[in-house]
């Protein structure tokens, strides 16, 4: 399920009507498209509609000044209501029987943090979106595809024992969770902490660690070739 078209009643915002409608067919819906049927191609205008292959949404947002805002803040998050307009601002508006099959969360949008356009004071829009069901065949924004990407899994090992002050050093040049700094006791009882690498895979490999000259031949920093994280979003 993807939004096909776009009724704008009325857009005072900066971006275009045909860009804001790109953007908004781009966004992704939650709906199940197997709940739905296909959208016959002998409707005989775009306002013939059924619940059944066609779902409804609306967006409504108007920007205004922040009577509340704080004084010594430039913010426009804080001068301005509704200076950014996300995809959590898309409402869901049932068709026919939709409110009975379906609940809000089963047909709403996949991620709500999707900035879709910026408005300042006086900016509106309003517009009305019909989402049907199709295949990759006819627009990519039907292909239920995703962001992949990979990494090698990073290596790190200490060559020589770093301690106390330059420990702490060295744990705020890796990412959080890859160093960790624990307390060690002599033969004599003498207590000192040492760094010890607690989890390579939280590297982000950004190398900082050679910026200090104390510390840039105390370790070694590699890569396993045979070794892939993959991330899908």
């Amino acid at each position: 399920m993807a939004i096909e078209k776009v009724y704008i009643i009325n857009n005072t915002s900066l971006i275009q009507d045909e860009v804001l409608a790109h953007r908004l067919g781009l966004v992704p819906l939650r709906a199940d498209p197997r709940l739905f049927e296909y959208s016959p191609n002998d409707k005989k205008t775009d306002d013939t509609v059924s619940d059944n292959d066609t779902l409804r949404y609306e967006l409504k947002v108007t920007c205004s000044i922040n009577p509340q805002a704080p004084k010594n803040s430039r913010l426009p998050e804080d001068m301005y209501k509704n200076s950014k307009v996300y995809s959590k601002d898309i409402k869901w508006v049932p068709i026919g029987r939709q409110a009975e099959k379906f609940k809000a969360e089963q047909i709403g949008i996949l991620e709500n943090d999707i900035l879709i356009c910026k408005m300042r004071p006086g900016h509106e829009i309003h517009l009305f979106m019909h989402a049907v069901k199709g295949i990759g065949k006819d627009h990519a924004k039907f292909s239920p595809v995703a962001t992949a990407s990979y990494r090698l899994l990073p290596a790190i090992q200490l060559i020589k024992p770093v301690r106390d002050e330059d420990a702490d050093l060295l744990k705020s040049c890796f990412s959080p969770g890859v160093i960790e700094v624990v307390e060690q006791e002599t033969n004599s009882g003498q207590k000192y902490r040492e760094a010890r690498v607690k989890n390579a895979r939280y590297d982000s490999c950004s190398r900082n660690i050679y910026r200090y000259d104390q510390l840039k031949n105390c370790v070694e920093i590699s890569r396993i070739k045979d070794h892939f994280i993959c991330k899908y979003k």
